[in-house]
Order: structure tokens, then sequence, then C-alpha cells
């Protein structure tokens, strides 16, 4: 395997590694007493297990960057069988008499257990979802030493890992692990606000609220909504699911992402929210060709394949402001839409498309395997679709426990995401990618979100179901074909036309699905790809496309950035040109 080239972002480069990625991290959940725990940790790396604590360290690593990653200052890859450790001293002010103090960690990949000071005090399995520990009755003197074990199997066990291998190569990248989201406590009281969940209903001109409490209690409620600063409804309630009007509101769009904020009280505690009014759905144009909908008016959705890789820290950006650039640049560019690819992102990153107006496609992460690549690439290819059940080998799901695993992640997905108000549809597999039981997997889904649309099977091997005919197109022509069930016509990946930029590669073993030697010619290339294939299928009733990729990634150099973020390939105004041409006629 060749040897990466560590890059730094702009913001790697600029990284404060006393106090990295310091804003709130649940940004529709937030209190004001809170601490965050990110910075230097020791660590350790052994053989042994997850219950011999070491007795000495091996060094330093920046918490929350994987341990592979540049920012980390470690750059070792933890293998299956190793477990890795991390520990981290703080003082801290004991909470008042009925007051807790909740350890949090956005993520750690993949499985982990919790020490606090000396004892046991949680686990978790996962590695791409947040989880939450009660640490008070852990607590004792005026210091807490927090000590995490972590063991990471990759591809190789049953728990999701997406795009990552320990053999990376291609469209496959360096396995990361550990910790790699932030970690914080905050005080709480002990009858507290555990979630919310937020449903916009425009057509009412109301908006639903469900406030979950730890323990299942239930508390007096009082909520407020403000237009900026001024409130433009509120209300007192005694039960845990309630609706408040929403008088003369403001839709929600990317045109116009306007969020009202909230105001929370509820036993003793208080948070602070936000929320849009906006709808999504499928409705007939003229033509009487399906039409995704916003606020029941079609919307073409222009979008880009986004992995959320850094060249220095992964997974984890180096600040909040490297999500917000990449977010804000493909908007310049005219994309209205991010379809987020075998990830789940920071909530900071959600966050960041609902205020500044960018549709979010959410794909739900990959596990199983290993694939067979008869059924994961070349069937496809001629236009063959399987079956996909789960004696299947080439999909890569014949472990019971990892298909479980998936529907318990399906489950936490749609729990953590539910309130994004610029997420729009599901994705659920991904080219077979582990895939199994699609048709029984779209209904279940639907169940627990019957908001947003489903690509239930993005690429390939339909199962004639979801909300979506999933093309995905790399080498040849793109034929758009009728479909029987009268779904949304979507080019949910294409192009992926590739071009080297010195200074700029990670690797010296290149991959694209079309090598251009200038920009110029790639320039070119895709004006060319648009305007000759895309563009005329939308009268044809082509409804969504998503260009491979936002940006390089390792051996991929099909990016519009550079892996460092540092140059754009792409003529800024001629994709803003086509972009137009496209949300325009869709």
């Amino acid at each position: 395997m060749d040897k990466l080239t560590h890059m730094l972002t702009p913001w790697g480069e600029a990284i404060d590694k006393t106090n990295p990625l310091s804003e709130y991290p649940r940004p529709q959940l937030r209190r004001d007493n809170w601490t965050c725990l990110n910075g230097t940790w020791e660590y350790a790396i052994l053989e042994s297990g997850m219950s011999t604590v070491p007795s000495e360290y091996d060094g330093e690593i920046l918490v929350p960057y994987s341990p592979e990653s540049l920012l980390s200052g470690v750059k070792r890859q933890l293998l299956p069988g190793q477990t890795l450790w991390y520990r981290r001293k703080f003082s801290f002010t004991k909470p008042e008499q009925e007051g807790r103090l909740i350890l949090h960690f956005g993520a750690v990949d993949q499985v982990c257990k919790v020490y606090v000071n000396g004892q046991k005090a949680g686990d978790h399995s996962g590695g791409f979802w947040p989880f939450s520990i009660d640490i008070t009755d852990f607590l004792a003197a005026e210091e807490i030493v927090i000590t995490v074990a972590v063991q990471d199997e990759s591809d190789r066990g049953i728990e999701a890992y997406g795009k990552q291998k320990l053999e990376r190569g291609g469209i496959w990248y360096t396995a990361q692990s550990g910790i790699w989201q932030t970690v914080w406590t905050e005080v709480v009281p002990e009858q507290h606000i555990e979630n919310i969940k937020i449903t916009p209903l425009p057509e009412s001109s109301e908006v639903k609220f469900e406030v979950i409490f730890a323990k299942n209690t239930s508390a007096a409620t009082e909520i407020q909504v403000f237009d900026e600063e001024k409130e433009v409804s509120s209300g007192s309630f005694e039960t845990n699911e309630f609706t408040l009007k929403i008088p003369n509101f403001r839709y929600w769009s990317p045109d116009d992402p306007f969020l009202y904020k909230t105001k929370i009280t509820a036993g003793g505690d208080k948070v602070e929210s936000y929320f849009g009014m906006r709808s999504f759905g499928i409705v007939k144009d003229e033509n009487g060709f399906p039409r995704l909908s916003l606020n029941g008016k079609p919307i073409f959705h222009s979008g880009l394949l986004d992995q959320g890789y850094y060249s220095d820290g992964m997974y984890t950006p180096a600040s909040d402001e490297a999500m917000v650039w990449e977010i804000t640049k493909a908007k310049e560019m005219g994309f209205n839409m991010l379809r987020k690819h075998i990830k789940i992102e920071p909530l900071r990153w959600y966050y960041h498309c609902d205020r500044l107006g960018m549709l979010v496609w959410q794909d739900f992460v990959s596990g199983g395997g290993p694939y067979g690549e008869f059924v994961t690439r070349y069937l496809p290819f001629i236009g063959l679709h399987l079956k996909d059940t789960t004696k299947k080998k080439g999909f890569g799901r014949k472990n019971e426990a990892g298909r479980k695993a998936f529907e318990r992640d399906m489950t936490r997905t749609v729990k953590l995401l539910y309130n994004v108000v610029s997420l729009s549809v599901w994705v659920p597999f991904n080219e077979g990618w582990g895939q199994f039981d699609a048709e029984r997997i779209c209904k279940d889904l639907q169940k627990i979100d019957h908001t947003r649309s489903i690509d239930h099977a993005s690429g390939w091997h339909d199962q004639g179901t979801g909300d979506f005919s999933s093309y995905h197109v790399y080498y040849k022509p793109f034929k758009m074909k009728p479909d029987k069930q009268g779904r949304v016509q979507a080019l949910t990946e294409f192009g992926g036309y590739s071009c080297p930029t010195t200074g700029h590669m990670a690797t010296d073993k290149l991959f694209g699905y079309k090598m251009y030697k200038t920009k110029q010619e790639l320039n070119a290339a895709i004006e060319k790809l648009y305007t000759k294939e895309i563009i005329p299928k939308i009268k044809k009733g082509l409804s969504a496309t998503i260009y491979t990729q936002l940006t390089d990634i390792e051996d991929e150099i099909n990016g519009i950035l550079t892996y460092d973020r540092k140059e754009l390939k792409l003529d800024a105004e001629m994709v803003r040109e086509i972009n137009e041409k496209l949300i325009k006629q869709g």
C-alpha cells in the first residue's frame, strides 16, 4: 500500500490546539452551563483488552482527532485486537444537591468503555452516534479522571464503518478510530430534558413539539418562539406532546433559510433550540412527471456528493469555519443540495446547512461485508438488479448481528437528525453495500419518519420501492428509462471527472472515472456533460442530480476542490450558470 502525503488544510494550519472545536456541539438542544473537554489528552495503544488500564501512556493526543490523523499529533493506525486508551484529568465544581453532571461524547469509533475515577461508568457501540453518561455518582474529589478504552475492527467487524478500510485504496479510505467528535460535560437538574422532537406543520400554521425527559418523567413545559428577538408565539403545556400556532409564518427554503428560535423551560431545565417552517414532498408537474417539492412547489435538487473527509483531520474538520467554508463555496457555485455520503457529521454541520440554506440528502452508514464485486460492480454495469435477500453472499449481510446493528443504527440516525431543517431525503443503501431487505427497511423507515422522501437503493439493485428511480452513471452516457412505479427520476451519482493538481495530492496512485490533464480540459468536459446529457433530461422528468464529488480524497482526485481545500478546479461562474439552468428548468 502506497504511503499517503499528509497535508494541512488552511484551518489546520491555524488550529487552536488548546481549545479546538469549542462551539457548543448541539445547536438544537443548547444549554449555557457546559464545559468543553476537547484538547490534549494522554493516549496509549496496547495489545491487551479493555479492562487492563495502562500503567503508563505513550504520549499526548489532540482530542477530538483520531490517532490516524495528522491533527491528532499521533499518526498511528489502531488495528483489530488492539485497545486505544485515553485519559484526561480536569477540575470541576460539584453540582448542587439535585444537579447532575452529564458526560457527552459526540462520536467514538467503534466500541468503547468509559471509566470515571477508576470505576466503569458506561459503554457504547457504534462509531457514528453520540452517547451520554450521568457521572454524578462517580464524583469524589474536585478532580475527575476520565479514562476511555476503544476498540475498532473497522471493515472486519459487525459495526458500521462506511468508506473506511484497513486496506485503503481507490474509493476506500484510511480507517480512523477513537474519539472523533467533541467531548463535553454539562450540569442539568435532576429532572431534565433529554431530547426534543420538532415537526413543522405549515399546512396548519403550527409546529409540533415532543419533549422527552430523562428517566421517562414529565413536567409542565413553557415554550417561547422568536423571530430574531421578537416573540411571535408562546404557550404552557402539561403534556409532553403539544402543538403551537405560528401566525403569519415565514417559510424556510434554500433561497430564504429563515429559522425560528425557541426557548423551552421545563422541570427547572432551560434549553434553546430552533426550527424552520417547511415541508418536503412529491408533486406532479404540468407534464405529469413526479417532482420533488418544497413547501408544495417543485424544486430541482442540484447537488454534490460529499464524503466529509479532511486531509488533516480525516473525519473531523479542523474548525467550525472549515465546515462553513465548504457549504458556502458549494452554495456560491449554485448548488442547492449536498448528499452526505456514508457518514454522519457533527450536528453543527447540519446547523450550518440549515442556516445557510443547503438541502441535505443523508446516507445511512454502511457495514457488513466483504462485498462481492460481481454483485456490487459488474452486474449493475450491465443493468441487472438482484433481489437483496440475506442469502446473497455478494451483499455482505449473512451475519445476523450485523443486520441487527444496521436496524439499530437506522433508528439512531433518524432520532439524531429528525429535527434537521434542511434534511430532505434518506438514503438507506448505496450500490448494494451491506444491502438487505431494502423493501422492508424502506417501509420501516417510512413508519419512523413520514416527513421525508426515501432513495431506498441508491444506484442499483432497485427493489421497486421508495420514492426514487435512482441512477449512478460513470464511464457511459446517461440514459433514463420510464419508471413503472411512477417514482421520481434522479441521477444520484455521475461525473467523477478527475484532474491532477501538483502539490495538492495525497498519493501518486490516482483514481478517477475520467482523467484530464488540465483544468481547462476538465471544465470543458463538465460543461459538455451537463449541456449534452443532463439538462435535456429535465424535460423528460429528471428531478435531481448529484455530481461526484465535492473534494478529492486520498487516491480519488475527482473532487471540484483539492483534498487540502486550497484549490478550486472548476470555473465557479461556469458552474453557477449550469446550476441556474438546472434549477430554473426543473
